[in-house]
């Protein structure tokens, strides 16, 4: 006869936030404010990983996030995060195929070379000095 010593576990108590958004959705005025808050927020990550798709800086990762923050109040980019983790997975599965990494890290190794062949060039043509430095820039005309 086996004994049951588990108890079922008491319903959680809402945490400190859950209460606090409760609070705030019973008053229209807050929850409104609240509402927009948030959009601000998750639209400025947002525009600010868009940005970053075109100027140096994660890109993807603030477009994610901005999205995760809108998606906490908004049905719509809970939606379009859904859609970017489904990308990002079938992205993650194609890059790790062995024929593509394959050939990835092939066109890596190439690039890498190509780029320290350029350096040692540079480092024997000019030496140790910085491009902006360069006087007589011979080597060019």
């Amino acid at each position: 006869m086996a004994i049951n010593h588990e108890k079922e576990a008491p319903p959680e108590e809402p945490g400190l936030f859950q209460r606090f958004r409760a609070r705030v959705r019973r008053n229209p005025l807050l929850n409104t404010a609240w509402r927009a808050g948030v959009f601000a927020v998750g639209a400025a990550v947002l525009v600010g990983g868009l940005v970053m798709m075109v100027t140096p800086g994660p890109g993807f990762l603030g477009i994610v996030i901005g999205l995760a923050i809108l998606a906490t109040e908004f049905a719509w980019a809970k939606r379009a995060l859904h859609r970017a983790k489904t990308a990002a997975d079938r992205a993650k599965e194609k890059a790790l195929d062995p024929r593509k990494r394959r050939r990835n890290t092939i066109l890596g190794t190439v690039t890498a070379v190509l780029v320290a062949a350029a350096v040692a060039a540079y480092l024997v043509i000019y030496g140790v000095t910085l491009p902006w430095e360069i006087e007589d820039p011979t080597f060019w005309t």
